[in-house]
């Protein structure tokens, strides 16, 4: 299977690898331009603007936004045919999920200082959030699940899903998963008249406080325009996965396991790193055996081609250079005393250890959020979670002495930048 070989040793490495792991999103002003059209057009028509480019991109007839509405009795439904185990399965993983998002909410909290000032932190949940699931190429219940049951953990008062649902085909799997994530309200509109739709309001569709969720080029080009109008989560780029193995992992596993993600989009990165050359030309052999056996061949085979690599490292320290240099989605840890090795890793979005741990089981049902961050936007960013749907207020209530030992500070201060006026309101508060 073609695919990029590197070396760690060779002088040329660095620049070698920065070429294979760089994605530009490039921002197709051409792009730009129709989505601020279709913004403004949501803005000011509202149903009419939504309804007329949901019925030309997806193929639909609609003659109102009710005929792309989905309601909750629908989505129990879907659920309630859903084949046994189909349903069993799909609520195991919500309960998973929803279980390990429970631990991450956040409290409030305060205290006070020796003048009896109260200092604190309150933390409310949004009142209602915006939850975008891709549809068209393929349908992602898992998505549903990992987008809705942190903002339901959270405490959000309503939660609005849309998705695009082409030639009007429905997924009863995402139904359910909506039915199970306690998705109030459901929207078959996709695309950046969805994400206008949800930053504006329409009179059928609610104004969110934030859009969560990932799509196609217009829908994040969508949501870096209403920023600011409205919280967003992140701008993702394709997947990617980076697999550490010591050498003693069986290579089918590891082959199928790049193939996890390669087998997403053209554009998605699958890389292993190893310091054992013999591994990498058995695993490089299983790759070419077992792709023929996928139905998405075709897609693996670009993607390795185009943004895939095998590259051999000196050692494993040496491998973990490479990991936080790239800085991916998704890192396996294929090697004994994983959890010891973990610590070395500064920038990943999710750490997956040891063998038996293979990143498709993160998709779906281990428990922790499989929206990531991509790009190497682990550097500074992290997995979503039950605080992207949390506010915090800071809480400051002092006491008369309080006032007037905080009051002495702020005056000196405020002359300091000639903002009399602050200056003098704190003054007021010192105790003669």
């Amino acid at each position: 299977m073609k695919t990029t070989r590197l070396d760690t040793h060779d002088s040329d490495f660095i620049e070698r690898l920065s070429a294979l792991t760089a994605w530009s999103e490039e921002r197709d002003e051409e792009v730009g331009e129709r989505v601020r059209a279709i913004l403004r057009d949501v803005a000011g028509r509202g149903d009419a603007a939504v309804v007329e480019y949901t019925n030309r991109f997806d193929r639909r007839e609609a003659e109102s936004l009710a005929d792309l509405t989905v309601e909750r009795d629908q989505l129990e439904a879907a659920l309630a045919r859903l084949p046994a185990e189909q349903r069993d399965a799909l609520q195991a993983a919500a309960e998973r999920v929803r279980d390990y998002h429970e631990r991450q909410k956040q409290e409030s909290w305060s205290y006070r200082d020796a003048h009896g000032t109260l200092l604190g932190q309150q933390v409310t949940a949004l009142d209602r959030a915006g939850i975008y699931v891709p549809g068209g190429k393929a349908a992602y219940p898992s998505s549903v699940l990992m987008n809705a049951l942190p903002a339901h953990v959270a405490g959000v008062g309503e939660i609005v899903m849309v998705s695009p649902a082409p030639d009007g085909e429905l997924d009863d799997m995402v139904l359910a998963a909506a039915a199970v994530a306690g998705v109030e309200r459901f929207f078959t509109v996709g695309g950046a008249q969805a994400v206008a739709a949800l930053a504006f309001g329409t009179e059928s569709i609610p104004a969110v406080d934030k859009i969560v969720g990932p799509g196609n080029i217009y829908v994040a080009e969508a949501k870096r325009q209403v920023f600011g109008k409205v919280g967003i989560d992140m701008i993702a780029g394709p997947s990617e996965i980076l697999v550490v193995c010591d050498g003693h992992t069986d290579p089918d596993w590891i082959a199928m396991d790049l193939f996890s993600q390669a087998e997403h989009d053209e554009e998605a990165q699958a890389i292993l790193v190893s310091p054992d050359a013999d591994f990498l030309e058995r695993v490089a052999e299983a790759m070419e055996r077992l792709a023929p056996t996928l139905e998405r061949e075709a897609i693996i085979r670009t993607s390795m081609a185009n943004r895939g690599a095998l590259i051999l490292a000196r050692d494993l320290d040496d491998a973990f250079e490479v990991v936080n240099r790239i800085s991916p989605e998704h890192l396996e840890l294929s090697m004994d005393d994983a959890g010891r090795w973990a610590k070395k890793v500064r920038h990943a979005g999710a750490i997956f250890l040891g063998r038996h741990t293979p990143e498709a089981l993160g998709d779906y049902c281990a428990g922790p959020n499989h929206v990531l961050p991509t790009s190497a936007t682990a550097r500074f960013s992290s997995p979503l979670g039950v605080y992207d749907f949390q506010k915090r207020s800071s809480l400051i209530g002092c006491s008369p002495e309080g006032a007037s030992a905080l009051a002495g500070v702020a005056s000196v201060l405020a002359r300091g930048e000639r903002l009399t006026a602050h200056a003098r309101s704190a003054e007021l508060r010192i105790k003669k």
